[in-house]
């Protein structure tokens, strides 16, 4: 099983940059042992279940909210049956087939 979740999160109550509070939610996707991609644009995780993606969602939320007031969020999420590793092999799919 994989579950693919692409989100962004960020506080919109601290200013233009949110580099710092982004790398906050970084280092605890890392420290989870998760597979990740970090993007300019957002996160994707691939996790066996939905509910543990939605967890390091949820806790995203309680690093953020020890000092923020206001947290904006968006959240995708694609489930597979019977798929793993589904970070690179969708990449590796379309890449074979650009000439």
């Amino acid at each position: 099983m994989s579950a693919l979740i692409e989100f962004a999160i960020f506080p919109t109550d601290h200013g233009e940059s949110k580099s710092e509070y982004v790398a906050r939610v970084i280092q605890m996707i890392k420290e989870s042992g998760v597979s990740y991609q970090f993007t300019p644009m957002g996160t994707i995780l691939e996790t066996e279940t939905v509910a543990e993606g939605l967890a390091i969602v949820e806790k995203a939320y309680e690093i953020l909210q020890i000092d923020c007031n206001r947290i904006y969020s968006t959240i995708k999420i694609d489930y597979r049956a019977g798929q793993s590793n589904r970070l690179v092999k969708k990449i590796e799919s379309v890449e074979s087939k650009l000439s």
